[in-house]
C-alpha cells in the first residue's frame, strides 16, 4: 500500500485520466530517471478523480508503450486495498528512452522535464555506462552478508517508512525476498554490487575501491609540517556503506575545531563546519560515486582553511554544475534508497540546497563544486564571512564593492538594489526585497528575483515561505 498523503515527486506521477500521451511522457521520464510509479485516477492533490477499470488502463499502457522508443517496460498493479486508482510501475532503465517524435524527458522534482542538446548527450552517455550496481559480484554468496547489518537495516527501514517489513527472520537467509526486492540479490539469489556494498561483512574484499581515505594536512597545501611531504593524520575507513559513513563522520568530528558564540547570556559551542553540510557532502559522495572506477577511493582532505570531499566519477546523467541545485539524478538508485531507509539521507533529492543553506546560515561562503570527467569535489571553507566576494564592475558612480553582473546582462535599478543587499547580507528573501522596494507590488518583485535566477545571477534555495536567494 502506498502511504498517504499522496503528492507528486521525482518517483511518483499522478494522472487524473488514462490519457495515452500523458502516460507515455511519464513512462519515458521515470524510465530515464530513477524509475517510479504512475497513479491513474488521482488529481495533483492526490484526490480521487476518475475510476478506471484495469482493462481500460492496460489498453492505454500498451498504446503508450508503443509511443516510446525503445519501448518502456511497465507493469500494471493494484495500488492498494480499497483504492479507487490504479498503479503503473516503471523501473529505472539502462537505456535512454524518447517519444516517437524524438522528445526526451526526465523526471525532475514533481514534473517531467524536457531535455535538449547537451543534456540529452550527457544522459545517453550515462545510460551507456550500464547499471553497474545491479551487476552480480563474482564469487560472492549470501554467506558474505552480515546478519547484524541486515537486521539493523530492517529496523531502520521500519522506522523510516512506519510500516512493518515482513521477513521470516532478521537475517540474510530470512530476508531473501526483501533483499531481492531492493536489488541486493538478483533473481537467482546472487549478491549484486549494491548488496555487497550495503550488507557484506567485508565489501572491500570484492570492491576494494569502496572505502574512504581521510587525510588531514596542517596547512593549506597537501604537505606535512614545515612544508615536508606528509600529513598530520591518515585513516582508511572500510566496511559496509552504513558503517563507512558513520566511521568517517566520527573521524571528521574528532578533527573539527570547536569554537564558541555568546547568545544572550549563554555560551554556545559551534563546530568548525555545520554538521548537516558535512554529513550531506559525505553521504552524497558515498551514494553517488562511480563504483566502476577501481583505482581510487573517496577522499576527505582537511586543510587548515577548508575541507574537500572528492568522489570518484563525474556528475551523473544530465546533471551539470549549473543545474545541480535544482535537479536530481541517481547513478546508484538502489544504494541511494538503502541509505535513505537507513536514515542517512534526509529527503531524496533535497540535499544540495540545504547544504548551501546551512553553510550560509553559519556565516560561511556557499560550498564550491568542482567537476571533471572522473571526479566530483565539494569544497567547504571554514572562513566565516557575511560579504560576497566578487570581481566584476559596478555602473559608473557606484563606490561600494563590485556587483557580479556580466557586461552582457541587463538588470533594472530594483534588481541592482537587491544585488547590493546580497553583498551585504549573503541572502535575500521576498520580504527583504519588499522592504527595499516598498512602493512596488510583491508580484513584480517576485518576477524580478525569478528573472535574476533565469539570468544565472542568483540561486533559489528552499520552497514556499522558506524560499530565499543567494548569489550564484
Amino acid at each position: 500500500m502506498i502511504e498517504q498523503p499522496l503528492r507528486p515527486s521525482h518517483t511518483l506521477t499522478l494522472l487524473p485520466t488514462a490519457d495515452v500521451e500523458a502516460i507515455a511522457e511519464a513512462m519515458v521520464a521515470l524510465a530515464n530517471g530513477d524509475g517510479g510509479t504512475i497513479l491513474v485516477g488521482l488529481d495533483l492533490e492526490g484526490r480521487p478523480a476518475n475510476r478506471l477499470s484495469p482493462e481500460e488502463l492496460e489498453a492505454a499502457v500498451r498504446q503508450a508503450a508503443g509511443l516510446t522508443v525503445p519501448p518502456v517496460r511497465a507493469t500494471l498493479e493494484p495500488a492498494g486495498e480499497g483504492a479507487t486508482w490504479l498503479a503503473i510501475r516503471v523501473p529505472r532503465s539502462v537505456d535512454m528512452h524518447s517519444l516517437q517524435d524524438g522528445r526526451v524527458f526526465i523526471r525532475a522534482g514533481d514534473e517531467n522535464r524536457l531535455l535538449r542538446g547537451d543534456a540529452i548527450r550527457q544522459l545517453a552517455a550515462s545510460k551507456a555506462a550500464g547499471d553497474y550496481e545491479a551487476e552480480v559480484v563474482p564469487g560472492a554468496t549470501l554467506d558474505d552478508f552480515d546478519d547484524e547489518v541486515v537486521a539493523e537495516y530492517i529496523v531502520k527501514r521500519q522506522q523510516r517508512t512506519r510500516r512493518e517489513v515482513k521477513v521470516s527472520s532478521r537475517t540474510a537467509q530470512g530476508a531473501v525476498s526483501l533483499l531481492r526486492e531492493i536489488g541486493a540479490l538478483d533473481a537467482q539469489g546472487n549478491p549484486t554490487v549494491a548488496g555487497i556494498l550495503l550488507f557484506a561483512k567485508h565489501p572491500q574484499v570484492f570492491l576494494p575501491q569502496s572505502g574512504i581515505v581521510f587525510i588531514k594536512f596542517p596547512g593549506v597545501e597537501p604537505r606535512g609540517e614545515a612544508g615536508r611531504i606528509g600529513y598530520g593524520r591518515r585513516e582508511e575507513i572500510n566496511g559496509p556503506l552504513a558503517r563507512v559513513v558513520e566511521r568517517a563522520w566520527q573521524v571528521i568530528l574528532e578533527e573539527m575545531r570547536v569554537g564558541a558564540v555568546v547568545r544572550g547570556l549563554e555560551r554556545e559551542e559551534v563546530l568548525e563546519y555545520p554538521e548537516f553540510a558535512v554529513r550531506e557532502a559525505l553521504v552524497n559522495a558515498v551514494a553517488h560515486r562511480d563504483y566502476r572506477l577501481r583505482g581510487r577511493r573517496i577522499e576527505v582532505r582537511k586543510y587548515a582553511d577548508r575541507m574537500e570531499i572528492i568522489s570518484p566519477g563525474g556528475l551523473a546523467g544530465y546533471i551539470t554544475l549549473d543545474n545541480i541545485v535544482e535537479e536530481h539524478f541517481s547513478r546508484n538508485p538502489r544504494i541511494v534508497q538503502g541509505l535513505y531507509h537507513w536514515g542517512y539521507i534526509e529527503e531524496l533529492g533535497m540535499g544540495i540546497d540545504r547544504m548551501i543553506e546551512e553553510m550560509i546560515a553559519a556565516g560561511h561562503p556557499a560550498p564550491r563544486f568542482h567537476a571533471t570527467a572522473y571526479t566530483f569535489t565539494v569544497i567547504m571553507s571554514n572562513v566565516r564571512e557575511r560579504r560576497a566576494a566578487t570581481n566584476l564592475t559596478l555602473p559608473i558612480g557606484q563606490t561600494s564593492e563590485p556587483i557580479p553582473v556580466p557586461s552582457n546582462v541587463i538588470v533594472n535599478e530594483r534588481q541592482m538594489r537587491a544585488l547590493r543587499y546580497l553583498q551585504e547580507h549573503g541572502r535575500i528573501t521576498n520580504r527583504d526585497y519588499q522592504n527595499l522596494c516598498p512602493d512596488v507590488t510583491p508580484e513584480t518583485l517576485r518576477l524580478d528575483l525569478a528573472d535574476l535566477v533565469d539570468k544565472g545571477l542568483l540561486l533559489r534555495i528552499g520552497e514556499k515561505r522558506g524560499t530565499y536567494y543567494i548569489l550564484k
